[in-house]
């Protein structure tokens, strides 16, 4: 019951991270798809509130385009800040300035067309789609998906080898009683069934217990992110996985691998038993 609720609790929580790190690359994905920026570099004799006004109207022209908004100088600075201190006067500096595009994510616009139509009218200016960004986010969230899958398959090959030495201990230590039976004309699937029930029974108790185990420390975590989330460490946190939350999809999916390694475990006892009565056959025709 222990070892199949330690290797239920570390599925779990594998199957939880693998969630977690899912749904927030999408969301991460999602936000950056809304999105594409204008970047404005300064120029010797360039009226920066002119191009910056210029590129707002050509990028609000083009089909699939909700809107343009200019970053102004106060939120330029405040962009800054970390850096640069408070304080900044962005005129003392040549400072690019910024215009947010919004998307129409199901009409998105032509963004090749609009960048050239953009670079003909301000040379200095560059548009950025966010496309290297939201490749690298697919990319890591197929990585951690592969990497999620791999780790439980090594986990219910760790199940079923566990169960299949515990199988033949149990049978090793009851040797004689299950040949008698076997010999008085027990038949193998009686004999199996009275096994496939034992661990059927301790297989969903270890994993019954594994994965309470594993939704309590989830639980644990997205609570602690909730009280902690003024922190900085919360923040960091907040901003990588989210809040913790894996959503009524996750806590469906721990009930579901539960279940699978109640059954799994039950499945490979009734094979064991098979098999280690298809050798005492082999061995008494042998005999």
């Amino acid at each position: 019951v222990s070892v199949i609720a330690i290797m239920t609790f570390l599925s779990c929580l594998t199957f939880g991270a693998v969630t977690l790190v899912r749904d927030t690359a999408s969301v991460w994905e999602n936000q950056i798809s809304r999105e594409a920026t204008v970047q404005i570099k300064p120029a010797d004799g360039m009226d920066m509130e002119a191009a910056l006004a210029t590129a707002a109207r050509l990028a609000a022209s083009f089909p699939g385009v909700k809107g343009a908004k200019i970053v102004d100088r106060a939120a330029t600075a405040r962009l800054l800040e970390p850096w640069l201190g408070p304080g900044l006067d962005i005129d003392q500096l040549p400072v690019p300035r910024l215009i947010v595009v919004t998307i129409d994510e199901n009409n998105p616009p032509d963004f090749p067309a609009m960048r050239e139509a953009i670079s003909a009218k301000l040379p200095s200016a560059s548009l950025d789609d966010h496309r290297t960004w939201v490749d690298r986010l697919v990319a890591m969230a197929h990585t951690t998906v592969t990497a999620g899958i791999a780790v439980l398959a090594l986990m219910l090959s760790a199940t079923v080898l566990t169960v299949v030495f515990a199988t033949r201990g149990a049978m090793a230590g009851s040797g004689h009683i299950i040949e008698v039976l076997h010999f008085v004309g027990a038949e193998a699937r009686f004999i199996a069934r009275e096994f496939h029930r034992q661990f059927l029974v301790t297989g969903m108790k270890g994993a019954a217990a594994g994965g309470v185990a594993a939704i309590f420390v989830v639980v644990a975590f997205s609570w602690w992110a909730g009280r902690n989330m003024a922190t900085p460490q919360a923040d960091q946190a907040a901003a990588l996985f989210g809040t913790f939350a894996i959503g009524w999809a996750g806590y469906l999916g721990v009930a579901l691998m539960v279940l699978v390694i109640g059954a799994l475990t039950a499945a490979t006892s009734h094979v064991t038993v098979i098999a280690y009565l298809s050798d005492i056959e082999v061995r008494q025709t042998e005999g």
